[in-house]
Parts: C-alpha cells; sequence; structure tokens
C-alpha cells in the first residue's frame, strides 16, 4: 500500500484550494506576452467626483475604449484628499493590466509641493501612459471693475496694493496657484478669498462682492455671455474655441504666463510595457477622431496626446514651476 499517495491527494487539494482563494482575493496574474488583452473588464480609476470634469473625460474616453478594444472600461469614483485618495489607489494597485486611471497636474505636481507626507511618489509609483487633454482657466472680473483689458487691470492692481481680490475653488488649489502666479508675474499684490466652490464665488462675483477670478470655463460661458462677468483672457498657450474672442494671457501682455489643469492618463508602475504602447495608440487615435474632438471642446478641453516621455517631463516641470510659487506665495496645505 502506498501510505504517500494520500497524503499527495491532500496537497493537491490544498494546491487548487489557494490558487482559487487568491484569485478570489483580487491576486494579480500577470498578462502573458502571447495572450489577447483585455480579456476581461477594465477598472478606471478617477479620483475625482461624477460630473467632474475628470469625471466627464474618463467616461466618454472609457466608452470610445469599450469600443475599440471589446471590453468594458468600467469608471471607479474615488474620492477624498483633492484627488490624492484616488492616486494613491492607482499607485498601489496591482500592474496586471486591468488598473488604469486618471491624474491630473493637481494629484501629480501641486501635492507633490504641498506636502511632505504624500502617500505616492508621482513619478516613481506610476506608468505614464498619455496627456489627455488639458482645462485652461478665463480670467473673469465683475463687470463694475474699471478694467477692460489685461493691462487695465495690472495698473488698477499697481494703484491699490491688496485692495483686489480673487476668489478660488479653495486653498493651495490650482486657481488659487493660477492667481499668485499671475501677481508675481505682474508684480502686483492681491488678495486671496477661499471659497468651497467655484459656484459660490461666482454668486459673489456676479454680486459684486469679489472682483476678480480664475474660473473654469464650462461653468462660465453662459455668464460671460450675458455680460454677467467680464472675460480678460484665457490661460492657455492658444486660444479657446468655446471662447474666441477672448485672448491669451500671452496676447494680453502677461508674456509666458500658463496654468493649465491637464489630465493624464497612467497605470501603476511596472505595467506591461506592451500594454502601456498600445493604450497610448488607442488614446491617441481616440483623442483625434472628430467626434471626439466635438466633444472636448464642447467641455472646454483642449486635446493632447504625446508620448510617454512628455507626460513624465510636464510632470517635472510642473512639479518645479508651482514650487517656485508656493514658495514666492507662502502657500500652505490646510
Amino acid at each position: 500500500m502506498n501510505r504517500s499517495a494520500p497524503v499527495l491527494t491532500i496537497l493537491f487539494v490544498l494546491a487548487i484550494l489557494l490558487l482559487a482563494a487568491a484569485k478570489d482575493a483580487g491576486v494579480a496574474q500577470p498578462v502573458a506576452a502571447d495572450s489577447p488583452w483585455p480579456a476581461r473588464p477594465v477598472h478606471f480609476i478617477v479620483p475625482f467626483p461624477p460630473a467632474s470634469t475628470a469625471d466627464v473625460l474618463a467616461r466618454m474616453l472609457g466608452q470610445k475604449l469599450s469600443q475599440r478594444l471589446g471590453q468594458q472600461f468600467v469608471v471607479d469614483n474615488r474620492v477624498g484628499a483633492s484627488g490624492n485618495i484616488g492616486a494613491e489607489i492607482i499607485a498601489k494597485a496591482a500592474p496586471d493590466g486591468y488598473t488604469i486611471g486618471i491624474v491630473t497636474s493637481s494629484t501629480q505636481a501641486v501635492a507633490a509641493t504641498l506636502s511632505q507626507s504624500l502617500p505616492y511618489d508621482p513619478l516613481r509609483d506610476f506608468t505614464p501612459i498619455v496627456k489627455l487633454a488639458s482645462s485652461p482657466y478665463v480670467l473673469v472680473v465683475y463687470p463694475g471693475l474699471p478694467a477692460k483689458s489685461v493691462r487695465e487691470l495690472v495698473a488698477l492692481a499697481e494703484q491699490k496694493p491688496g485692495a483686489l481680490n480673487y476668489g478660488s475653488a479653495g486653498p493651495a488649489s490650482l486657481a488659487h496657484l493660477a492667481g499668485a502666479l499671475f501677481a508675481n508675474m505682474t508684480g502686483t499684490e492681491l488678495t486671496h478669498v477661499p471659497y468651497k466652490s467655484t459656484a459660490q464665488s461666482v454668486i459673489d462675483m456676479i454680486a459684486g462682492r469679489l472682483q476678480m477670478q480664475f474660473a473654469t470655463i464650462p461653468p462660465s460661458i453662459q455668464t460671460i455671455r450675458s455680460g454677467q462677468l467680464r472675460a480678460l483672457a484665457v490661460t492657455s498657450r492658444k486660444r479657446v474655441e468655446a471662447l474666441p474672442d477672448v485672448p491669451t494671457m500671452e496676447e494680453a501682455g502677461v508674456a509666458g504666463y500658463e496654468a493649465t489643469l491637464w489630465f493624464a492618463l497612467v497605470a501603476p508602475a511596472r505595467f506591461p510595457a506592451k500594454l502601456a504602447e498600445r493604450l497610448n495608440r488607442e488614446v491617441a487615435d481616440t483623442l483625434t477622431a472628430a467626434d471626439m474632438m466635438v466633444l472636448l471642446s464642447e467641455q472646454g478641453l483642449l486635446a493632447e496626446a504625446g508620448t510617454p516621455a512628455a507626460l513624465t517631463a510636464q510632470i517635472r516641470a510642473d512639479i518645479a514651476k508651482w514650487r517656485d510659487v508656493i514658495t514666492r506665495a507662502g502657500i500652505t496645505a490646510e
């Protein structure tokens, strides 16, 4: 009688059970080089709430990628800490080819300059895929303010240092930094007034309790067109199709000024290189399609694409840029 047979049988059964348990627990199984991808739905992390610009962009992109690749790209909003919670989830996900996510200049550049205990490294802990789009701000002022151009606004600020106040969606938000950068580059002194949301600050500006703001474009267009707010410049390098008559900050006289909230597609570090390359190609083709260009324009977004190396360079440059602005303005995380 072979006494080892029952022991071997038990070990075999245990091995099967352990493999099943690992699968149920979500332990990543690497994608084989010759296996089809995606073979199941892809987890698409968005660190911001539903209906936010990042969420809208992710859902548009996810739908297109689902159609192109034959598997669902399931958007999962993981909100908190100004996007840092969702970014951390992406960074710590298994690099098995089935978790990707959207990050922004706030999560990858601004957060890195403000926090000494950020739970992820914006460069080391991610695989860059492609920059998706950028959302410039529009500098708007209360119509009763005697400034119909950026030059007139700067002159007014020089006459009354600290008297002009500008709103933002909160301390250390990118809109706050855009105002600090403007003050720095024009040599003026402005007073920052933080709000809990852009909607609240717009109400105060229309009422004349707030003089100026670097506002996001989609929710501001109707107030600009109705004359409730006066648009002086957009903060991108080129004009925005939705506001064709509004000059860029460079055209308005502030040479070299740029402040945009950009969005990028990333994956966890050690994401399979071939899958990253394929995603880069698929997303680039999607962004340049005529219907997608229209959809992005309607959201006030400027479509962008490029190489992973270009995205990495953008993150490095923005960390240095916003660190300088934050240091000069004495801005701290709150």
